[in-house]
């Protein structure tokens, strides 16, 4: 059996994800570009969590880098692939666009490619709640409309879908797309909100919160996500009326949290008191997300189980001892 490839392996879900398939004793390629969006020490920290492991090797590549790619899958047998890379955060895409196109566009038919040309078991690949845009019913389900994207960013991952799709279609590609909700948690990235709050509220400063406060999240911790994935991971979707192996689901902690709560839980994890400077919506964003995963437990028997209580001093902790305390993440 071949090696499982997971793009975006320095990254916050990557890591986590090849980690817990070396532990279960899988052969794992990493692979990455360990780009700048954020401080790249970081991704490189994460990287070293997975280098003891014998089972575990690295490819420095770019996705949207053709024939490196092609070396890639020259080199390696896949057995499965895991597909997290992209060009990740919903404001940058509103100001450098070619990123994502890149990233997100061509790098996705690059990693399709060389999935149907080994005809590999199951390609699981990273969509986004995004997708649902300005979708106002809640929780948003997989059988919503999503037409009305409101970034680039969320643009791309819904075009994921459809490239898959026709993968499945025309080359028979099992494959099934994952809408990640908010995800938290230790290791995570530093532009996301868990990350920067903490950094701001140790180094007494104001949090910037969006809308007013009046926003919701669904805030799904790391572990929970990790373990859905391999859930997914481990079985293949089986075609539908029109024999098409494609699925995508929903992937969150099905709780709307507020994120005056969110913010109220972390200030005590820190033992601080949080000041907030209360700004407008933003471009791009969007007021509540709020997953309904009733397919994923269904079919799958997964549901997360730690709440943002138990979520955020584990975070904090990691926090205090990977910075040092009111250290300045890039």
């Amino acid at each position: 059996m071949g090696a499982v490839l997971v793009t975006g392996a320095a990254g916050f879900i990557g890591s986590f994800v090849a980690l817990r398939l070396l532990e279960r004793g899988a052969a794992v390629v990493g692979l990455d570009n360990l780009n700048d969006y954020y401080d790249p020490r970081l991704k490189q920290d994460r990287l070293a969590r997975l280098q003891p492991h014998a089972g575990f090797s690295f490819e420095r590549v770019d996705l949207a880098d053709r024939a490196a790619m092609q070396g890639v899958f020259a080199r390696h047998r896949f057995d499965s692939i895991v597909h997290l890379a992209a060009q990740a955060g919903v404001r940058y895409s509103l100001t450098h666009p070619h990123a994502y196109v890149d990233s997100n566009l061509a790098g996705m038919v690059t990693v399709l490619e060389g999935a149907r040309a080994q005809q590999v078991r199951h390609l699981v690949y990273a969509s986004s709640s995004s997708v649902y845009g300005a979708n106002t019913k809640l929780p948003f389900a997989t059988t919503d409309p999503v037409d009305r994207p409101v970034s680039l960013y969320a643009a791309t991952k819904r075009a994921n879908e459809l490239m898959a799709y026709v993968y499945a279609t025309q080359f028979g590609l099992p494959a099934t797309g994952l809408r990640l909700f908010t995800v938290y948690g230790p290791w995570g990235r530093p532009d996301m909100a868990a990350i920067r709050f903490t950094r701001a509220i140790l180094a007494g400063e104001p949090i910037e919160v969006y809308n007013h406060g009046d926003m919701q999240r669904d805030f799904t911790y790391i572990d929970d996500i990790v373990e859905g994935v391999l859930r997914v991971h481990d079985r293949p979707p089986a075609g539908d009326a029109d024999g098409v192996c494609h699925k995508v689901y929903n992937i969150g902690n099905h709780r709307a949290e507020p994120l005056l709560r969110f913010i109220e839980v972390l200030g005590q994890a820190l033992g601080r008191q949080p000041e907030m400077k209360l700004m407008p919506l933003q471009a791009g964003d969007v007021k509540a997300t709020f997953a309904d995963t009733a397919d994923l437990r269904r079919e799958f028997q997964w549901a997360p189980s730690t709440s943002i209580e138990v979520g955020l001093p584990r975070l904090v902790g990691w926090y205090r001892e990977y910075y040092g305390g009111p250290a300045q993440p890039r």
